[in-house]
């Protein structure tokens, strides 16, 4: 993965069924500096992952026709994202979908509404993990 400097932004894939949440999220991680790409459901979303290349996914688990569990294991079967740092946020905190998404590889579990300055910190966290091979 290339190192993520302020002029050499990452590369954020949202995927959410609300095209609310999107708005509200969007311009909030773009003002962080990250570059963001939306997608409605899990198949538009394999579908941009499969046309370029992400550096982090954040992803509802609540979404119909592919639910974002089913969506993060057909995006782990992809090469190129078996590794990249996926977060989901959802409505959903029960302990079973989360260690679901453990299991799957989801690297955090945040609950809607986000509190934005903590989800941006974390989303750097992770990038930052990413670039030292973590």
């Amino acid at each position: 993965m290339r190192e993520k400097t302020l002029s050499n932004s990452a590369k954020i894939l949202i995927v959410d069924d609300s095209a609310t949440t999107r708005r509200q999220i969007r311009p909030k991680l773009e003002a962080a500096g990250m570059q963001v790409v939306e997608a409605s459901d899990g198949s538009e979303a394999l579908w941009r992952a499969r046309e370029q290349s992400f550096d982090l996914v954040l992803t509802d688990i609540h979404m119909p026709a592919m639910d974002g569990l089913v969506f993060v294991q057909r995006l782990r079967e992809l090469p190129a994202y078996r590794n990249t740092p996926i977060v989901a946020l959802t409505s959903d905190g029960s302990h079973a979908r989360r260690d679901e998404g453990r299991r799957l590889g989801i690297r955090a579990w945040v609950l809607k509404p986000p509190d934005m300055p903590a989800l941006i910190s974390g989303l750097r966290g992770l990038l930052a993990s990413m670039a030292k091979g973590a």
